[in-house]
């Protein structure tokens, strides 16, 4: 039998039928659904007088648009003072509503981002494929499962047919071995990976993460460095299935029960690249060669160890890269050779589907326990992914924590990780943001985005500027 990668095994599970061209019909288990990309996939299927295929594969929850402050959630749709964003959540709500599709409604207590509820619930599990019309579906393959962001007609596609048209990707192994430096988070590991690879370094892969520091990271963490792995230029990444991976999921809501557990855990067990599977390529990193890292440009790639410098054009012998760093330095507001440490910030953004678990939260709060924010920091803003993540961080008092130091408290939305809500960038603003994207505009007009994990965020926050968070840490010098 021939030796398969974890890729491989996805693949050939759901195959429906393979065409002479390359491309595939493959068979889709789970469907996420938000605002955004959803309103012309549900008018395509009215307008072709077609109803959803498989109802009980699809949940939806808005995100995108929803208002993070309770004073404007305490009305619903209609206190989401943005008309496009409330007519954009209001849809939602009604093509859920008549196709009986299970929606978490915004003042659901399950509501969150797609990727957040999607594992949470037990919704999205191993060996699954996964859907959503946004990019960072890979999330999801953290649980071993094959799980991609599709666009506007592929979302009606998969309403109608329960498939999708897809042509295999290659295999990329990205490999991490040894062990990981104290206070080196599963952030910096995505972003040095990126560092290394740039952001079209995946691109046509799949990637697995292995080696040991995967096999080490919590479930939380694999689902971090898998929300990125789009960042890398490919469309999927992907964990084997573990004991970590079965204890995140079992007895979560949806999963399955009882007999039906001992089935579905010895199935998942299989989730794993055979010994000898063939990867297309390869990538290695030493972990020990890993710090807390901070993104200083306009792209993923365009990252550094906090305690570098900013790169200087003129040391590039490549014309086009070398102006590619001229603009990104000119559109960053920084100088050649300046010390990412002395990069100020004016807002601080801890959430996204990258970095708003609870272990997330219980990170940053441990940073900015009994300390204050920077009065020179305009604001900083702690968004958890779901109203399951909120409810347990309240439980742990981790909001007390956030407010007592001037940190503000909200309520579960993609937030400020895109400029699509209420939450946004001034120009020429920095931010230290836990979110995935650094493009121009990401966060606003003219906004200035710096990608780190919850504890530099939060250690930005109290400083002002950024710092190795490791100096805040209690046996780090």
């Amino acid at each position: 039998m021939t030796a398969k990668t974890l890729y491989d095994k996805l693949w050939d599970d759901h195959i429906v039928t393979q065409r002479d061209d390359g491309s595939a019909l493959i068979y889709i288990d789970r469907h996420i659904v938000h605002e955004v990309t959803s309103p012309q996939a549900f008018e395509g299927l009215r307008l072709a007088k077609r109803k959803p295929w498989r109802v009980d594969s699809i949940l939806a929850t808005p995100d995108h648009n929803v208002p993070t402050t309770q004073k404007e959630r305490a009305d619903g749709v209609s206190g989401i003072a943005d008309p496009t964003s409330r007519i954009q959540v209001q849809t939602l709500d009604d093509n859920c509503d008549e196709l009986g599709i299970l929606e978490f409604k915004i003042n659901d207590k399950r509501q969150g981002i797609v990727h957040v509820v999607g594992p949470e619930t037990g919704a999205c599990l191993p060996g699954m494929t996964i859907v959503c019309g946004d990019s960072h579906t890979s999330t999801n393959g953290a649980l071993g499962a094959l799980s991609m962001g599709i666009g506007t007609s592929e979302v009606e596609h998969v309403l109608a047919t329960q498939c999708l048209v897809a042509k295999k990707m290659q295999n990329m192994l990205v490999q991490v071995n040894g062990k990981l430096l104290h206070g080196v988070t599963p952030k910096d590991v995505v972003l040095a990976i990126i560092g290394k690879i740039g952001t079209a370094g995946g691109t046509g892969y799949a990637i697995e993460f292995g080696g040991d520091v995967f096999k080490a990271m919590s479930m939380e963490g694999r689902l971090t460095v898998c929300n990125m792995a789009i960042e890398a230029g490919a469309r999927a990444g992907m964990v084997a299935v573990d004991d970590i991976t079965l204890d995140y999921v079992k007895g979560r809501t949806f999963a399955p029960k009882g007999e039906h557990w001992d089935i579905a855990e010895k199935a998942w067990r299989e989730l794993t690249s055979d010994e000898g599977a063939h990867f297309d390529k390869v990538v290695t990193l030493d972990a020990a060669d890993i710090t807390p890292q901070v993104s200083w440009g306009t792209s993923p790639e365009m990252v550094s160890p906090v305690s570098a410098n900013v790169p200087n054009p003129d040391d590039e012998t490549d014309p086009v890269k070398k102006e590619g760093l001229r603009r990104a330095l000119d559109y960053m507001g920084l100088q050649a050779g300046q010390a990412i440490t002395d990069i100020h910030v004016d807002r601080v953004f801890i959430g996204s589907c990258t970095n708003s678990r609870i272990e997330d939260i219980r990170a940053a709060a441990q940073v900015v326990k009994g300390l204050r924010k920077a009065d020179s920091v305009k604001e900083a803003i702690v968004v958890p992914g779901s109203g399951e993540v909120k409810a347990q961080a309240e439980k742990e008092g981790l909001d007390k924590i956030f407010i007592d130091a001037n940190i503000e408290w909200r309520e579960p939305g993609c937030s400020m990780c895109l400029a699509m809500n209420a939450d946004k960038l001034g120009d020429g603003e920095h931010c230290a943001s836990t979110s995935n994207r650094n493009f121009e505009g990401r966060q606003g007009y003219g906004g200035r985005t710096h990608l780190v994990s919850p504890e530099m965020a939060a250690a930005a926050a109290i400083k002002g500027h950024f710092v190795d968070v490791r100096e805040m840490m209690k046996g780090e010098a």
